[in-house]
């Protein structure tokens, strides 16, 4: 049984450690605490999966005007309950959570793309991105 709720006070101690036990700590910056502090501070919507323990399993972190458009930066499930659900039903209560948003954007994990075309998004080729070299 899990148990999806919008949780906007997400401790940045929970998050690193859900980020450690799935595939997505190797893209985020897990060795800075207060970049993700910043990172959950700054999130529009955080849409979070717990077990019958209350154990944080999965989260999907969104940045959004709650009109047009959403972006979902961060979709973290527990590689150890990974392939029952839990992220597609992450995605949609987070399309549940915003319900007049147009358009939902993010980029994939390349060893992902597969997982986001079964949830219902389609793949686009106009995406651009820009890296600040700090």
């Amino acid at each position: 049984m899990i148990t999806y709720a919008i949780e906007p006070d997400l401790s940045a101690s929970e998050f690193l450690s859900l980020l450690a036990a799935s595939t997505l700590a190797e893209r985020r910056p897990v060795d800075q605490p207060q970049w993700i502090a910043k990172m959950l501070a700054n999130s529009d919507l955080i849409v979070t999966a717990r077990d019958t323990a209350g154990h944080l399993v999965g989260v999907a972190r969104s940045v959004t005007d709650f009109s047009y458009c959403l972006y979902c930066s961060d979709l973290a499930v527990d590689a150890r309950v990974q392939g029952r659900g839990i992220g597609k039903a992450l995605l949609r209560e987070t399309v549940k959570a915003a319900p007049e948003v147009k358009t939902h954007l993010l980029l994939s994990a390349p060893g992902a793309m597969s997982f986001y075309e079964a949830a219902g998004y389609e793949l686009v080729e106009n995406c651009f991105i820009f890296h600040r070299g700090d």
